[in-house]
């Protein structure tokens, strides 16, 4: 058994702090506020109107400067404004709550989707220092248990709120993580058969191997195997995006705060910082869900015919340039590749409409739940034969 230096363990700590740091504050929270801004934008082109366009930053305030800065279209100052606003206004508690587990519902809406972040291989190596938080060996298995959590935080929501509307959005959101769970689980099989881990960062390192698993021409060639296993793996995408659109309370499933029959369903008595921070949670768990599609599909931080940032893979010549400028390539390329699925995203919320509540159950069971099983014996029989 292996143990830790003193040296070594500071050393791993202060490095886990940093990648914590820089994950959360300097990443996924800017990365957030300007998802809701993408949205409001992406949603007005779509309905050919406006969208926010005038909020700029108060440069007005700084002596000597007559104009706020509003840069490019204007309104990028819109999630900063957003932000105070929810940190400013009251705080109001109804008196028929349940206050203890009204308090504690947006708590456990929200961290379960930062936790599960720990497990993201973001990057290759910066500066010889691996770009994942917590580097498991199950961190597919992690990413599954830590999510599955945060079901309680919208049930005790529900719940504890004492109102018909929130208490139905509750009872929604129970039996619809529950049935799109197992789909999403069994579509993430084929990738572990094909790759042989449920560790994130060895997934990855597969792909760089062999090819993205949805584009294995990436690696400079295709074989027999990896032209068989496209079908198995491009069914097992669409199943796992589609659960994923469910598992985040997406359109065309958010029956849980569905507007149009709950007014706001789970979070309808929420208000002021409690209220941000399940919309905070959902668009966290959107890029914790994107940034998952993107590890097991798409390559995680990987480009072809680019060094990773230990030097590594890549053109011949491409090898001059610091090996740190290539771990800064890898990190942009990986959340640029988040970036787009956040789009279709919120492309999807915009045009399709809403299901019955009775078309989502159907769906999850009928057909997904069969489709993902067939998929897993599909992927080992091609596996079986072209071994």
């Amino acid at each position: 058994m292996d143990f830790l230096t003193s040296a070594d363990f500071w050393f791993l700590s202060l490095t886990s702090l940093a990648k914590t740091i820089f994950l959360i504050f300097l990443v996924v929270l800017p990365m957030v506020s300007y998802t809701v801004y993408a949205e409001r934008r992406v949603s007005a082109l779509i309905q050919d109107r406006v969208g926010p366009n005038r909020t700029g930053f108060p440069t007005s305030l700084i002596p000597g400067i007559s104009k706020d800065f509003s840069p490019f279209l204007g309104g990028l100052g819109q999630p900063v404004a957003d932000a105070m606003k929810f940190l400013l206004k009251e705080d109001f508690v109804p008196g028929h709550v349940n206050k203890l587990y009204f308090w504690l519902a947006p708590c456990l809406a929200m961290m379960p989707a930062i936790v599960t972040l720990a497990a993201i291989p973001f990057g290759s190596s910066f500066l010889g220092v691996k770009m994942v938080v917590a580097d498991i060996n199950v961190g597919l298995l992690f990413m599954f248990a830590i999510s599955s959590v945060s079901v309680y935080g919208i049930v005790l929501a529900g719940w504890s709120s004492n109102s018909k509307y929130p208490f139905l959005g509750g009872i929604r959101s129970t039996s619809q993580m529950i049935s799109y769970e197992l789909c999403m689980g069994l579509s993430a099989v084929p990738v572990l058969l094909v790759c042989g881990s449920t560790g994130l960062s060895a997934i990855v390192n597969y792909q760089v191997r062999e090819g993205w698993l949805l584009a294995p021409f990436t690696n400079g060639g295709l074989s027999f195997r990896e032209i068989a296993l496209w079908v198995p793996i491009i069914i097992a995408f669409i199943t796992f995006t589609i659960s994923m659109f469910a598992e985040t309370n997406r359109l065309p499933f958010d029956l849980p705060e569905s507007e149009t029959e709950l007014v706001a369903g789970y979070h309808t008595e929420y208000s002021s910082m409690k209220f941000a921070l399940f919309f905070l949670g959902e668009y966290t768990a959107m890029i914790a869900g994107s940034a998952l599609i993107v590890v097991l599909f798409l390559g995680g931080w990987h480009l072809p015919f680019i060094p990773d940032g230990a030097g590594q893979g890549g053109l011949a010549f491409l090898h001059a340039i610091p090996s740190w400028i290539w771990g800064l390539v890898n990190i942009t390329a990986f959340f640029a590749k988040v970036a787009v699925l956040l789009l279709v995203f919120i492309w999807v919320r915009w045009t399709l409409p809403r299901f019955r509540y009775d078309q989502l159950m159907k769906l999850g069971w009928l057909y997904l739940f069969e489709i993902a099983l067939v998929n897993i014996f599909l992927t080992a029989g091609i596996l079986a034969f072209t071994k």
